[in-house]
């Protein structure tokens, strides 16, 4: 996958020179979000160097998955850097990853209790706090997504996040995906979904 650029956006492959960067994007989230960006288990209390050493072991996988799949012309799943093109400095994430969903769940899908998972396209993206608010995972996301469906000919593009998220929910409809609720409690994963198929970018 090669580096994509917007009007404000680098967006590139992860780097191991990355780490600081990274470490300090995954605390500044870590702290304005209930969900765990620590990576910690259910009662753990990592010390700040089991979470540095954390970090370091994902970026390294990262960085290693990034040139293994290319390696073996698998689609280009993983964490991409969102970096500001005025300062150089690396503000978000930003990738795809497999997302297994159980689809006929959704309203427009039949609205089946217990449906089957689909293997999707998914999509993602984080971007620091102080930078929130401002455009940046819509820029991101638009980019990735006209990829998606111009160089991987994708069919769809999905993304997740809790009910609760809207502005997760909104850089979805941003991007054209339609968002919608799963109507049962289960998997408790599987709350809001945004999703939009190429066909809906003709």
């Amino acid at each position: 996958m090669p580096v994509l650029e917007t009007a404000r956006l680098t967006i590139r492959p992860l780097v191991r020179d990355d780490l600081d960067a990274c470490h300090a994007l995954f605390a500044a989230i870590d702290a304005s979000t209930p969900d765990n960006w620590a990576g910690a288990a259910a009662g753990e209390t990592p010390n700040e160097t089991e979470r540095l050493d954390r970090r370091r072991s994902w970026l390294w996988w990262a960085v290693d998955s990034t040139r293994e799949l290319a390696r073996l012309n698998q689609p280009p799943l993983g964490d991409r850097a969102i970096v500001d093109r005025a300062t150089n400095a690396l503000i978000g994430l930003v990738g795809f990853v497999p997302s297994m969903v159980p689809l006929g769940q959704l309203p427009s899908f039949g609205a089946t209790p217990n449906a089957p998972h689909h293997l999707e396209l998914g999509m993602f993206w984080a971007v620091a706090p102080d930078r929130q608010g401002k455009g940046v995972a819509s820029e991101a996301a638009a980019a990735m997504l006209a990829y998606a469906f111009e160089r991987l000919d994708a069919w769809r593009v999905v993304a997740t996040t809790h009910n609760d998220n809207l502005a997760s929910q909104g850089v979805m409809r941003r991007i054209g995906m339609t968002v919608e609720r799963n109507p049962y409690p289960d998997p408790f994963y599987f709350q809001s979904m945004g999703w939009i198929a190429r066909e809906a970018r003709r």
